[in-house]
């Protein structure tokens, strides 16, 4: 179905994946309106409540793909306040996918993790003080950019 074995093994392990295809007709009408998604591929990381927890919409070259996968299964660990584990997966994306629009998003989630896990702000600080390094240009460098010292919100 994936063509890469990373993405098929990483699906394997943590995932467990359905597909809709528009020629299922009802189904995916019905799906598709529960979820908002009009248009294919996308890509649904579901908690095991049926929430949300992150999409990827579109094809994606295997890099990219595999960072949002694993920035998913971030996003997965941080909701059900699993926060070890949630860093564990953001600096797995900042560190094997740094080349990816993946890696800045991580580093931010990653640092809000550790906030939310300790309730010390020096994480924040730590991040946004990441990107003065790396990502300068994200979107994310500009959220994190509050945390910084003398900084008015």
């Amino acid at each position: 179905m994936w063509p890469d074995e990373r993405i098929t093994r990483l699906v394997s392990e943590n995932f467990l994946a359905g597909r809709v295809h528009p020629k299922d007709g009802e189904i995916f009408g019905r799906l598709g309106e529960q979820y908002g998604a009009p248009w294919t591929p996308t890509t649904l990381l579901l908690d095991p409540q049926g929430v949300e927890r992150h999409r990827i919409e579109g094809f994606l070259p295997v890099e990219e793909f595999l960072a949002q996968l694993h920035l998913g299964l971030g996003h997965l660990a941080f909701h059900a306040s699993r926060w070890e584990e949630a860093r564990s997966h953001y600096r797995e994306v900042a560190d094997k996918f740094a080349d990816t629009d993946a890696a800045p998003e991580a580093v931010y989630w990653e640092g809000v993790a550790r906030y939310k896990e300790s309730g010390d702000a020096v994480a924040l600080r730590e991040t946004a003080e990441t990107f003065d390094k790396k990502y300068q240009d994200s979107i994310w460098s500009k959220k994190a950019s509050v945390w910084k010292p003398n900084v008015a919100a």
